[in-house]
């Protein structure tokens, strides 16, 4: 990745302090899509650590995976499927398989699916997403894509930051670890 890449995500990334309701800060990464020379280079840049492993379907969770999925898909020359949180009325709509995630950073469980019509088992499944904490989603969508046959090859993300062990168990590369991505008063 061009050093030029990870000094601008550093710069344009934000910690919000949501109020006295919340006892943490929570990641602005709006800034990533507001620059025009970053989402040029993220897609090739996440894509890059897989491309050897041939994935042939990009999958991302939603929200944000929603955005960076297509960036990755498109430097690669592969489709996109995006993984929808229960409740999205877009998958009322044909078969579709499900995965729940263990208990992510705030003990939320979120259910994720994906339609079966666009994972096959011959697909090898690249996984992206922007920021990798617990990897509750990944678990999820990795179970959904062995329920429908599929290999996954790896995960890439924008910011790795989750314990080295659960990086190598999920097959987790990053552009960023959290490490550079301090609040002003010197918090992460």
């Amino acid at each position: 990745m061009p050093a030029e890449l990870s000094e601008r995500l550093v710069e344009l990334f934000r910690w919000i302090d949501p109020g006295p309701q919340s006892a943490h800060l929570v990641s602005d990464v709006s800034g990533w899509w507001r620059d025009p020379a970053v989402l040029t280079a993220l897609g090739p840049a996440l894509a890059e650590p897989f491309r050897d492993a041939q994935p042939t379907v990009v999958i991302a969770p939603a929200v944000t995976g929603l955005l960076l999925g297509p960036l990755v898909a498109t430097a690669l020359g592969v489709g996109f499927v995006p993984a929808h949180k229960a409740g999205d009325g877009r998958l009322l709509a044909g078969a579709t398989t499900w995965a729940q995630s263990p208990p992510d950073f705030l003990g939320r469980r979120v259910d994720l699916g994906v339609r079966d019509r666009h994972l096959s088992p011959s697909d090898r499944v690249l996984v992206v997403d922007d920021w990798v904490a617990t990897g509750a989603q990944l678990h999820a969508l990795y179970e959904i894509c062995a329920a429908r046959g599929a290999e996954v090859v790896g995960t890439s993300a924008v910011v790795v930051d989750c314990p080295p062990e659960l990086a190598i168990e999920l097959r987790v590369r990053g552009l960023l670890g959290s490490n550079r991505l301090t609040s002003p008063d010197g918090l992460t």
